[in-house]
């Protein structure tokens, strides 16, 4: 297999974890290009294999590969042992669980509430500092967040999920800023309502509602621009800066009567 020389500046070799998500496998089409290696993590290995089929027949070296992240030294060690082979310029943890409190019960199932913090959180953690310690020596490297702006608020449905994103984003903000000197971009993706299975799980309404090719569109955008933060659809970024002139009672009054059912 030839070795494709481009400038550092460029994203040669990347790693999408969630590459069978939807928007996880449209970032996947839209990175695939010839001398590009992709390196897609998913849990669903038959369309694993048709998102890799497809990557190829754009030219990227591709390589698939069915894992659960609930398994974080599992995770850890197949992260090491890609960017061994193929040391990374770009991760992407777009790897994500969602779930709410189920009708008509007080709490969350707490088998969820440890899958959540799993894979929304410690994984993703683990995987970035880890991507950060191979990085930094090489002098260069972007790690890339998706977040959610349920990460911004205390949604009493979903407490788990809502806190996990909250933790991920504080990391994130963290991380940033520590390896930041070290000319490592990090970058925090909040997204709103993407037109994915898992938001199409939510009965009712879903405001502002983003296709997954649009979302992918913004998401590279906003890494290729090293963006620190992007909030997106732009109502949410409204909202963001509205909910902050918020007196903390007026906010917890409103956040008590949300309410939202799965189905």
């Amino acid at each position: 297999m030839n070795e494709v020389s481009i400038g550092r500046s460029e994203l040669r070799s990347i790693l999408i974890t969630g590459a069978t998500g939807g928007i996880g496998a449209e970032l996947a089409k839209r990175y695939a290009k010839p001398g590009r290696i992709l390196i897609l993590w998913g849990r669903n290995t038959e369309r694993l294999q048709q998102l890799s089929t497809f990557c190829c027949s754009k030219g990227a070296i591709v390589l698939p590969r069915q894992i659960d992240l609930t398994d974080g030294e599992a995770a850890l060690a197949a992260f090491h042992e890609d960017d061994t082979q193929y040391p990374l310029d770009l991760i992407i943890l777009g790897a994500g669980l969602s779930d709410i409190q189920p009708e008509g019960c007080a709490t969350e199932r707490p088998e969820s509430a440890l899958k959540l913090a799993q894979v929304n959180y410690a994984t993703p953690v683990a995987l970035a500092t880890s991507a950060a310690e191979r990085m930094i020596p090489r002098g260069h490297g972007k790690i890339s967040f998706i977040g959610s702006v349920a990460g911004y608020y205390e949604l009493p449905f979903a407490p788990s999920y809502s806190s996990s994103k909250a933790g991920l984003a504080r990391f994130a903000e963290a991380a940033r800023l520590g390896w930041g000197k070290k000319n490592i971009q990090v970058t925090l993706i909040a997204p709103g309502f993407v037109d994915t299975p898992m938001s199409q799980r939510l009965e009712g309404d879903r405001p502002f509602l983003v296709p997954a090719e649009k979302a992918a569109r913004l998401i590279m955008t906003a890494i290729a621009k090293n963006k620190r933060e992007y909030i997106f659809p732009w109502p949410f970024r409204v909202l963001r800066v509205w909910e902050r002139l918020l007196p903390r009672i007026a906010r917890e009054a409103i956040l008590s009567k949300i309410d939202a059912k799965q189905k």
